[in-house]
């Protein structure tokens, strides 16, 4: 079920001012989060470009970026986890302290969530840390070509989370626990 970017009661658009000081706090705590993944294996990536790759690695780098572009950043950050952040977002105004404080954790769905959303949260955060430990394994450019398709996603998902936060298009559920 979606839930439209409008106010209860009103029909006009959600505003930046409307989110309140918690529902900022959860989205640039988010942001936070993802922009220290991307300066941490930017670097790599970058390492990886000017270290003089071979024409099957360009290639191979094209492929990955298009592919982590599309599957991560599009269908995973874009269609999915970054309406349900917003929309999470939205929840925290008239939530209890405890989510306010904590709202980063909240918005990601990490707490206070349906059995599913948690699981998929804490899912995503567990299959992301195993393939990390694999990809710090390889030398580069090897890794570095895979941390570029990663960031890239990243910044895709960065730039997904603003323009939910800043839109009038239709969201996903909150995920919510039943009462």
């Amino acid at each position: 079920m979606a839930h439209s970017l409008t106010n209860q009661g009103s029909n006009g658009p959600v505003h930046a001012s409307d989110f309140g000081l918690a529902a900022w706090w959860g989205i640039v705590g988010v942001h936070l989060t993802i922009g220290n993944a991307i300066v941490r294996l930017g670097a790599k990536g970058v390492d990886a470009m000017t270290s003089g790759l071979s024409a099957g690695q360009w290639a191979l780098l094209v492929v990955w970026v298009a592919f982590m572009l599309y599957s991560e950043g599009y269908r995973g950050f874009h269609l999915r986890y970054s309406p349900m952040v917003v929309a999470r977002a939205k929840t925290l105004k008239h939530a209890p302290l405890l989510h306010k404080l904590l709202a980063p954790a909240y918005v990601m769905g990490l707490f206070h969530a349906t059995l599913r959303r948690k699981i998929m949260s804490y899912g995503v955060i567990a299959a992301v840390s195993v393939v990390v430990m694999f990809v710090r394994q390889l030398d580069q450019p090897w890794r570095g070509i895979v941390d570029v398709g990663v960031v890239l996603g990243l910044l895709t998902g960065l730039a997904s989370i603003s323009y939910w936060a800043f839109s009038d298009g239709e969201l996903v559920s909150a995920e919510l626990p039943e009462k």
